[in-house]
């Protein structure tokens, strides 16, 4: 393109290659050479050109807003600044972004181009930078697409005409660097359109955005100082399938709120202090954040992502949840993040046709618009998007030493036909419903982030049986460290809502998830999604008066504690609500003055102490021998009893579904000797009955389920029993 058509196209907003025109360039002119230096501005009148010796060269206007001065014999690289004048009669002086060298180097785009650039937020989105020692922010976008780019903001009166940058070669990545921007700055992409039309997008990377329903990026950059080495160390070398894990699922903005200050919800420092005490206290090793990248619809409880890599302002600042988190690690507590790579919101402002068509969603609607949620799913098949993604999934362990993440609706991702019906969708390579795209973009990331980050976690939530999810990816597996077991949440609630006299009718839906057991590693989940949507609350949803009704939560809780896998309760669940809860309001603390509700607090503290405690609760759940039923027929009583055990403890957990006390119920043991109980929710100290029992009882040479051995249990109603062999 000539210099005249380069010129005309930067007049029209329409040049994606500014870089050819504008800055500095070698130049001969009469057989000398020289250095021609082009500016830009549209409302410019007349531009100065000053050199860092004090030299002042005024700029030949060559056509509306664009000027040029020759300068014989100077040399590249040239440092210099621009003066432009305006006719209001005031001016602006800076240093001129195009003499600055591109902020992406080969090696970047290369490993962009094919999705495996690790730290892409370090050369995509808005990095502050000081270069030739002129303090600036480095600001890059991936838009193919796009005829022209500009940054916009509050450094250039969001006027499109004024920055555009720089098309580069490989996957199509515009940047610039703006000398004199600074942190807290906002600003957005000006895209032109193929065919013609401007579209005005917040930054895909931006690491901080503004209160929705403001959708601008802010400059974002960190001086927050860690003070959890020990603990980062100690990750480092865990293996968190061998640990205990009891996770508190907590969503920020309803877990407590002010009401004296307009009923706002704890900001990150506020709820630190306060959230990571009450997690300790009910004995949980983890505490998980629903979604807290932002978002601009507080009612998707943050499950729609318009910022991946900025977390929500809505509870303070990017350091401010640094600190939250390292805070929690000071305490003992792990978090977890729950992140969101199956779909993203259609707000025009976002990712939805990012630079004009489709970009990071699926072009064929049948794949990449999503039925239920109203959402559109990202093209996994795309490496760019890839890297986007698993990007992001390494930002929040890195920058924000997240330990763990929960990945939201992996069957979604999983299945082309997910929730379509016949016709909506279209089969894969082989004629099949997978999404090999999907699986294999999970495979990458899951081997990405055990290398990167070793001792953090992953976490499917995933409902179908889909093979192998949380198996090697050498195996063919999808290598998530653990997975959501959702049978064993759906039929286990199924059968506490049951009738008491009924349960004997349904006892497979207590008993089956162990045929699958160990198929899986499983966390054991009831979470949010099981207290919405008309459902009911997990206390209401027990049948009973309202002792049988609290009897069969603490009998519920313990049988979720005593089970293999990983446990995950929601907030709330320990004051026993009788509402549904509500992303609006706080939860009811009020009803932690209640004796009963005091009690149930103290049985999950217990059961998160004993637990931990018990490493045959938590060290092998894998293996089968780890869990073993003593007896699990007794359908007419509704009782079960099984042994967890290793090579240096046994425990016996002995379940009474029914409010019928039981005396003398025989039990089989696999050893002589005495068996101390460690644990009955009965306690009056949790709100049960009280019923009459013995601290140690002492097997007879009696067999009985299959055992050397046996003793007889007074079995409380409703009621949990968990006893030790040994002293």
């Amino acid at each position: 393109m000539t210099r005249s058509k380069l010129a005309e196209a930067l007049a029209a907003t329409a040049l994606a290659t500014p870089q050819d025109l504008l800055g500095a360039h070698a130049e001969k002119r009469r057989g000398k050479g020289g250095v021609c230096v082009t500016s830009w501005h549209p409302e410019a009148v007349a531009t100065q050109l000053l050199l860092p010796d004090g030299g002042d060269h005024t700029m030949r206007r060559i056509r509306a807003g664009l000027f040029e001065v020759w300068l014989p014999g100077a040399d590249l690289p040239l440092r210099y600044r621009v003066r432009h004048h305006f006719e209001s009669g005031t001016h602006w002086e800076r240093d001129d972004p195009y003499r600055f060298p591109s902020t992406l180097g080969e090696v970047d785009l290369h490993l962009f181009a094919e999705g495996t650039h690790r730290k892409l937020w370090s050369v995509l989105g808005a990095n502050p930078r000081c270069i030739d020692g002129v303090d600036g922010v480095a600001f890059a976008v991936w838009a193919p697409h796009a005829a022209r780019v500009s940054v916009v903001g509050d450094f250039c009166h969001w006027d499109g005409r004024v920055l555009p940058m720089c098309k580069r070669g490989g996957p199509g990545v515009f940047e610039l660097f703006v000398p004199g921007v600074e942190p807290g700055a906002h600003y957005k992409f000006e895209i032109l359109t193929t065919d013609g039309g401007i579209r005005l997008k917040t930054d895909p990377l931006a690491r901080r955005m503004e209160l929705p329903p403001g959708s601008a990026s802010l400059v974002e950059s960190s001086d927050y100082v860690w003070n959890d080495d020990a603990w980062m160390e100690a990750r480092r070398r865990s293996d968190p399938r061998r640990l205990p894990l009891a996770i508190y699922e907590v969503h920020l903005g309803s877990w407590m709120r002010v009401p004296e200050d307009g009923n706002r919800p704890l900001s990150y420092r506020e709820s630190a202090p306060r959230l990571a005490a009450h997690a300790l206290q009910l004995g949980m090793t983890h505490i998980e954040l629903m979604p807290v990248t932002e978002y601009p619809f507080d009612d998707s409880w943050g499950y729609q992502v318009s910022g991946y890599f900025a977390p929500t302002v809505r509870y303070g600042p990017p350091d401010d949840l640094r600190h939250f988190v390292d805070h929690c690690h000071a305490q003992g507590l792990g978090v977890i993040l729950d992140w969101v790579p199956a779909h993203f919101p259609r707000d025009d402002f976002a990712l939805r046709r990012f630079d004009g068509p489709t970009l990071y969603e699926y072009a064929d609607p049948r794949l990449g618009e999503h039925p239920d949620w109203g959402t559109l799913v990202f093209d996994y098949g795309r490496n760019e998007v890839r890297n986007f993604l698993m990007a992001s999934a390494l930002y929040w362990l890195e920058e924000f030493h997240f330990d763990g993440l929960r990945v939201d609706a992996v069957a979604s991702m999983l299945y082309r036909d997910y929730s379509r019906k016949q016709g909506e969708w279209s089969p894969n390579v082989y004629g099949g419903n997978e999404n090999l795209e999907a699986a294999s973009f999970l495979r990458g990331l899951n081997e990405v982030l055990a290398e990167e980050h070793p001792g953090c976690f992953s976490v499917a939530e995933e409902s179908t049986s889909w093979p192998g999810v949380t198996s090697p990816t050498s195996e063919g597996g999808l290598g998530f460290t653990f997975k959501w077991n959702m049978g064993w949440m759906n039929d286990t609630l199924e059968y506490f809502a049951r009738d008491s006299a009924h349960r004997r009718y349904h006892h497979d839906e207590l008993t089956f998830a162990a045929v699958y057991e160990h198929s899986e590693r499983f966390i054991m989940p009831l979470s949010h999604d099981e207290i919405v949507h008309g459902k009911g609350s997990l206390l209401e949803r027990m049948p009973g008066d309202r002792w049988q009704k609290l009897a069969n939560l603490r009998l519920l809780l313990a049988y979720q504690w005593m089970r293999p896998g990983g446990k995950l309760i929601f907030m709330g669940t320990e004051l026993a609500p009788h509402r549904e809860w509500t992303h609006r309001e706080s939860l009811d603390w009020h009803l932690a003055e209640d004796p009963d509700r005091r009690g149930l607090q103290t049985l999950l503290g217990d059961l998160g102490r004993l637990y931990r405690e018990h490493p045959c609760l938590w060290q092998n759940d894998r293996e089968a021998a780890s869990f073993a039923w003593v007896d699990c027929s007794d359908r007419a009583q509704s009782v079960v009893s099984f042994l967890r055990s290793d090579d240096s403890e046994t425990l016996l957990v002995t379940l009474n579904a029914t409010p019928v006390p039981r005396d003398d119920y025989r039990v089989g043991v696999p050893t002589p000797g005495p068996w101390r109980l460690r644990l009955s929710t009965d306690a009056t100290t949790y709100g049960g009955s009280g019923y009459t029992m013995d601290e140690v009882f002492w097997s007879e040479a009696t067999p009985y389920h299959g055992q050397s051995h046996s003793i007889a249990l007074p079995l409380p109603p409703l009621a949990g029993l968990v006893l030790s062999l040994g002293d």
